[in-house]
């Protein structure tokens, strides 16, 4: 290896194409990559081989081994990195690739494609990837010429973490990864970071100046700037009051004073309620996603809007800004704290204050359903910094609305709506962080889509605790269900299956739990084993969601 003449930061080395993707993921600092093994990438885990400071960890299918490397991501900060073989590696790794895309999630995937002498003539598991992953991925690109490895893997690293953050796709050719080339590899990127302009920010306080109920709409773009502490500063220098996006839980601490709530499915109408009085929106990394928006309604005519994103697409897209900023997180909200405006709102802050801790109330009586019990245990239980990660479903709104979450980064879950997406990802949150507890929680439904990763928990042995809520059925699509089509249940009811005899038969510990008591004891062993755990929960049907059971739901769609 040695350095160019001309610049130190360049450095030429003659290796092979597999190689050259190696030397460019560890130049990254990226520790962990995730995989099914394949034929037509094996020079690719060959070089892998060689390398001590990156860890392969290989799972049992791809979709799994996406969500593990998109949960890795969320955590660290850094791209996921997952390779999978040919079109039927690919295919089964695209709902990871579409999690990472709608979630604004780096990634980078390798993916094996043909022998170049094969395309075009439906060769064994032939898909034209670059153009099948085209729609869902920001870049897509078939690597053709050794020599262009470092430029291209170099340029899918930059693209994946600049700008809005989301996933690469790279097509490889078997035939050329075996290929030798001098490499030339650049330096590694460092992110810009764009500031508002002096006049964006005078038409900002000019804004403020005239509000009386202003509200910060914070997502992941927060995240991603690592702006947390930024955020704090300036909503208690102005006491502007927070609200987090949808399933960007952690994005400000829950018991602070100024945080209202959570925008997400199933929003307690209080919550709603404070959106609705405000009059001044400050959208910071955000897309105003429809879940996040309540189905694009809740930025209404009347309200000023402050769109702030690092996106420019992502300014307009949905709602028209008042001012529409692009610029870092961090930046625009350290630039902003230089406006000079009064806060007349602070009596509406407290009132607004009193609705998220009346909707939020996480005390718990003989009444209130197992569910909102086990997340009453887990806050008593569970350290603060316990990293949470959820898939989807009707269980994850008793997290949602009675979880608090003090600390950033300790939440991951998927805006995407990903079934199967909670405990591979727990895995990939796990081996970012191993010194922190990481829990996932799923339902039945979502938990048996990627339960062969529990295999891959044990062989590694990454110490996650699963929380898998059984109630026999898709619970979301039944409350649908009985919203739109009573009584007429078709494909939404599941058959028996013991979680607990599943999870020791590959060698996890394993509890089962039909009441409070019960999960005491589970969530007390679990933490003190710190080995792979499932605790199944028995929970009850007719509870199908936070607010309302199926026999309520029926007796209003029967009114309607």
């Amino acid at each position: 290896m040695k350095a160019h003449p001309d610049n130190k930061r360049v450095v030429v080395k003659t290796s092979t194409a597999a190689q050259a993707i190696v030397e460019c993921i560890k130049n990254e600092d990226i520790r962990h990559v995730f995989c099914v093994p394949g034929e037509s990438y094996l020079p690719v885990l060959d070089a892998l081989y060689d390398e001590e400071s990156i860890q392969v960890i290989s799972a049992r299918h791809e979709g799994g081994a996406a969500f593990m490397a998109e949960g890795y991501a969320k955590s660290v900060l850094k791209p996921g990195v997952v390779l999978a073989t040919r079109g039927v590696g690919g295919a089964n790794l695209s709902i990871g690739v579409h999690t990472a895309y709608q979630d604004s999630t780096p990634m980078v995937v390798f993916l094996g494609q043909v022998h170049s002498k094969f395309r075009g003539r439906e060769g064994f598991q032939e898909v034209d990837l670059d153009q099948y992953f085209r729609h869902i991925a920001k870049w897509t690109v078939e690597v053709r010429d050794p020599e262009r490895i470092p430029e291209l893997i170099q340029r899918a690293f930059r693209v994946a973490q600049t700008g809005r953050p989301g996933p690469v796709v790279i097509s490889l050719p078997e035939d050329v990864l075996p290929l030798e080339a001098e490499m030339v590899y650049g330096p590694v990127i460092t992110k810009p970071k764009p500031s508002p302009s002096i006049g964006e920010i005078t038409e900002v306080e000019r804004i403020l100046e005239k509000a009386n109920s202003p509200l910060i709409v914070a997502g992941g773009g927060i995240k991603s700037a690592q702006a947390e502490d930024m955020l704090v500063a300036f909503a208690e220098k102005y006491s502007i009051p927070v609200i987090a996006a949808f399933r960007r839980h952690d994005v400000f601490p829950h018991d602070h004073s100024l945080y209202l709530g959570h925008l997400g499915l199933g929003t307690n109408l209080k919550i709603l309620q404070t959106v609705e009085e405000a009059d001044v929106i400050l959208a910071i990394g955000t897309r105003l996603s429809e879940v996040t928006t309540q189905d694009y309604r809740m930025i209404t005519p009347d309200k000023k809007l402050i769109h702030m994103d690092i996106d420019f697409e992502t300014i307009g897209k949905v709602f028209p800004p008042d001012v529409g900023i692009v610029a870092d997180s961090y930046e625009a909200l350290a630039a902003l704290s230089t406006i000079k405006v009064s806060s007349p709102w602070r009596n509406w802050v407290k009132e607004r204050r009193q609705a998220y801790e009346d909707a939020s109330n996480l005390h718990v009586t003989d009444e209130d359903v197992l569910n909102k019990h086990i997340i009453s245990i887990m806050e008593a239980k569970l350290p603060k910094d316990t990293l949470l990660t959820n898939d989807a479903g009707n269980f994850a709104g008793w997290l949602h609305s009675f979880y608090p979450f003090t600390k950033k980064h300790t939440y991951v879950g998927p805006t995407s709506g990903a079934m199967g997406y909670g405990m591979p990802a727990a895995l990939g949150a796990k081996l970012a962080f191993p010194d922190k507890t990481v829990v996932s929680l799923s339902g039945d439904g979502g938990f048996m889509m990627t339960i062969q990763e529990l295999e891959t928990a044990v062989r590694y042995q990454i110490g996650v605790i699963c929380l898998v809520f059984n109630n026999k059925m898709y619970g979301t699509i039944r409350m649908h269900q009985e919203m739109h089509y009573p009584k007429r249940v078709v494909g939404t009811d599941l058959g028996s299956v013991s979680f607990v005899d599943i999870a020791n038969s590959i060698g996890a510990d394993s509890y089962l739990v039909t009441n409070r008591t019960e999960f005491t004891h589970a969530i007390d062993q679990a933490l003190a084993n710190e080995h792979p755990t499932v605790i199944e929960i028995i929970t009850d049907k007719e509870q199908i969601s936070v607010s309302s059971t199926i026999s309520q739901i029926r007796e209003r769609s029967f009114k309607s």
